[in-house]
């Protein structure tokens, strides 16, 4: 069964493949379709976007498409980052400009209030029914200086809950055990089974 992801990001899309290995769907990108039009993620909510480029990518190809939107809440910010965890340094910044921003904005936080998580919706749009979202989310906390190579995003602040180690510090396997994603498309997954 072939499914579109409604995404660019090749970083994202090479985790999705992987954790979806073994199921039966063939993940198409937005690679595969070079005129599908960039969907604006003008949502106030993770589901709100989610369910935007799904609908957007399935009306265009007339596929099953999936979006995704995710981000880093840090309970100290008031859910900050959110939904503009990629653009949280300004129009085009880079994760590093991201981190870096992050970092300056708690850096007079104690370590006993620097609770965070990551959160994932992912939204199936088939045509002619009703989006369905999935969820996940991935508790921890945000260090004080970026740690490990691995990964993407916050990956090199975030420690997940009852670990040492940030995302970037781990294999992608044992980042994928954990993750916001992960537990979303275990979700997706588990439904997908059901879809002829």
């Amino acid at each position: 069964m072939e499914i579109v992801f409604a995404s660019r990001n090749r970083k994202k899309a090479e985790e999705i493949q992987r954790i979806l290995a073994g199921h039966p769907v063939t993940v198409l990108s937005l690679a595969d379709f070079p005129d599908c039009p960039d969907v604006e993620e003008d949502r106030d909510t993770f589901d709100g976007n989610a369910i935007k480029k799904a609908e957007a990518v399935a009306a265009f190809t007339g596929r099953m498409a999936f979006a995704d939107d995710s981000g880093l809440e840090v309970a100290a910010l008031n859910g900050a980052p959110g939904v503009f965890s990629a653009r949280y340094a300004g129009e085009g910044a880079t994760d590093i400009l991201n981190v870096e921003k992050l970092l300056s904005e708690m850096a007079e936080i104690p370590d006993s209030q620097r609770e965070a998580r990551f959160v994932c919706c992912i939204a199936l749009a088939i045509p002619g029914e009703e989006v369905h979202t999935f969820w996940g989310v991935a508790e921890g906390s945000i260090g004080r200086e970026p740690r490990g190579a691995a990964g993407f995003g916050y990956d090199p602040v975030f420690y997940p809950a009852g670990h040492d180690r940030t995302f970037a510090e781990m294999s992608a396997s044992e980042k994928d055990a954990l993750s916001h994603r992960k537990k979303a498309l275990d979700k997706f997954a588990e439904f997908m089974r059901f879809i002829e």
